[in-house]
């Protein structure tokens, strides 16, 4: 194996062509295993390891700063970077992130996960780099689907007139992580069918030096651009043409579904037919479809992660029309579903918890502050398992404190479609709606709460000394808290449903100083600045004592959840022995 004899970028000055093409056909093998066993992006790593052997061989890492985007395209880079053991060795499998990280190799110059954010700290380390007298060169990696990313024109605006050496390459495999959407990618598409030779070129007209490689899973060629564009004294981009999952047909084939797979999804056999479990996804895709039916105006809107809410190539179709795809902008998705709401239409807009931070102001500015009823799902918003750079936990305190917005946690299936639907139908309000993550929950219950009566909580079961607030998906631990601790204790807990993150219920909680001495929050969350404050801070100048559960504001990176269930006290024994010393009891039975 060509590969035994390169464990850092430095050994490839010594391969010949012939073996570099070995070197990527064998760490395609190694992704290909690995991912299977593990899960992780699989599509965008295979079809770039052409072009990762070409970049290190041409190149000195670290001295010459290789950045990436996203980091869906790292694996290869970190095969090459002294982490091969995690590709090769199973027992090491997870040792090492699916993204650049400094800590693990001082090829990795940034710790990234969110796209569109290459060229930008590439202008700036090529900046630093130029204040400082010291040379040598800065190249951005950026897939074209991070293109769409408002961040990546601000980059590309400021990189043009840098006027020193960066090197952006544009790994154009004709692909976001669903098929990619604007403007944009049609001048893309001009270029590979001319061959870069298409008088109209966006690079060119932001005053770039601009380079074509038509082949650009063939490492000769690569090596060939390569050379001429470095050590270059002004900025140049290199657009290469690849092909995504190279050398796994499925992947070819299906590029949207292998982009990133789960554990052991190439094991499974084709006549093996799922059975269809109801979801959170699903019962979405169904409202959404049958409501859109009756009515024109309504509009699902996903910021280019469909999948990740169900919005399945089948859905899209038939909503036709009243679906967008608006690429890899959140901002965009935020502002364009305002301005849709508030000029009559319904607008639905997904969106990932993690990729709501990159929000904020159009949340505030454009949605919020002019008070458009638009509707936001937000997904997978939790504490969780995983990496530091996609964290569920921190949309609580970034969306509830903002004026004029509606946040609500539904515990169940009939609470979140009573919400939805009347959030689609009122006119009063910007409302966002955190879908549960996790257990499926349906009671057969009909939900006839009149949301429009805001920040009413509800009272699910009647009790006295300790109520128990718990918040959406963590209402179900709250029932398991209130009979542990009435088993343990000998505590009839009130046990109490918010539905409301952004508000409180003043004469629920008023009425329970009459008969309660402590009040506890639990929240599927971190405690700064989120939901449970606003309950501790309702009672801070009375007798009523309150305890706040949920996580530390802190970034984790894939400890497992019950791990951090425990470093949180977020189970029934540790949230019940907390009760018991708060209120001087004697120790859990």
């Amino acid at each position: 194996m060509v590969l035994e004899k390169i464990n850092y970028p430095s050994d490839l000055k010594n391969l010949n062509i012939e073996e570099m093409n070995t070197l990527s056909d064998e760490m395609r093998d190694l992704i290909i295993k690995k991912v299977n066993s593990t899960g992780g992006h699989l599509g965008p790593n295979l079809g770039i390891i052409e072009a990762t052997v070409a970049l290190h061989y041409v190149f000195n890492s670290p001295v010459d700063k290789i950045i990436y985007d996203v980091s869906h395209q790292c694996y290869p880079h970190k095969i090459l970077t002294g982490r091969k053991e995690g590709f090769t060795d199973s027992d090491k499998y997870h040792i090492y992130t699916g993204y650049t990280a400094p800590e693990e190799s001082v090829h990795d110059i940034f710790k990234v996960g969110h796209t569109s954010t290459s060229v930008s700290l590439a202008v700036g380390a090529a900046k630093a780099r130029d204040l400082k007298g010291e040379t040598g060169n800065v190249i951005a990696l950026i897939g074209d689907g991070s293109l769409s990313g408002g961040e990546a024109y601000e980059g590309f605006n400021n990189a043009a007139v840098l006027g020193s050496n960066i090197i952006i390459v544009v790994n154009d495999n004709d692909m976001s992580i669903a098929e990619n959407q604007g403007g944009l990618y049609q001048n893309l598409k001009l270029l590979r069918d001319t061959q870069g030779k298409a008088e109209s070129n966006f690079f060119k007209t932001l005053g770039f030096d601009y380079y074509y490689v038509g082949e650009g899973n063939n490492v000769e060629k690569l090596i060939e651009t390569f050379k001429k564009v470095k050590d270059l004294n002004h900025p140049v981009v290199v657009h290469i043409h690849t092909v995504k999952g190279l050398g796994l047909a499925a992947a070819e084939q299906d590029k949207e579904a292998f982009h990133w797979i789960l554990p052991h999804t190439l094991d499974k056999k084709e006549d093996v037919k799922s059975v269809f479990t109801e979801s959170y996804e699903s019962v979405t895709t169904d409202y959404i479809l049958k409501k859109a039916e009756k009515d024109s105006s309504i509009i699902a809107i996903s910021p280019a992660t469909p999948g990740a809410y169900g919005f399945t190539r089948e859905f899209r179709n038939k909503l036709g029309k009243q679906y967008t795809d608006v690429g890899i902008a959140e901002e965009h998705a935020t502002a364009y579903a305002s301005a849709m709401a508030k000029c009559g239409a319904k607008p639905i807009l997904a969106i990932l918890s993690s990729f709501v931070q990159r929000t904020y102001d159009q949340l505030s500015q454009d949605l919020c502050l002019n008070n458009s009823p638009a509707s936001i799902l937000v997904y997978w918003g939790a504490l969780s398992s995983g990496d530091a750079t996609h964290l569920g936990s921190f949309d609580i305190p970034l969306m509830s404190n903002i004026p004029n917005l509606v946040y609500l946690a539904p515990a169940c299936k009939e609470e979140y479609l009573k919400m939805l639907d009347w959030s689609v139908e009122q006119n009063d309000y910007p409302v966002a709606i955190r879908v549960p993550f996790g257990q499926f929950v349906s009671t057969g219950v009909e939900d006839k709460t009149d949301y429009s009566q805001l920040n009413k909580y509800k009272v699910e079961e009647e009790g006295s000394e300790v109520a128990i607030i718990a918040l959406g998906s963590f209402f179900k631990l709250g029932k398991e808290v209130r009979e542990y601790m009435k088993d343990k204790l000998g505590i009839n807990a009130t046990l109490i449903n918010p539905k409301f993150i952004t508000g409180i219920d003043e004469k629920l909680l008023e009425s329970l100083k009459d008969s309660h001495k402590l009040v506890i929050t639990l929240e599927d969350g971190i405690l700064d600045g989120g939901f449970g404050e606003k309950i501790a801070r309702f009672y801070g100048n009375s007798d009523i004592k309150v305890l706040n559960f949920g996580g530390l504001k802190e970034f984790t990176d894939r400890v497992p959840l019950d791990e951090l269930y425990q470093r949180y006290h977020l189970t029934k024994e540790l949230i019940t022995q907390d009760t018991a010393e708060c209120l001087s009891l004697a120790s859990v039975k």
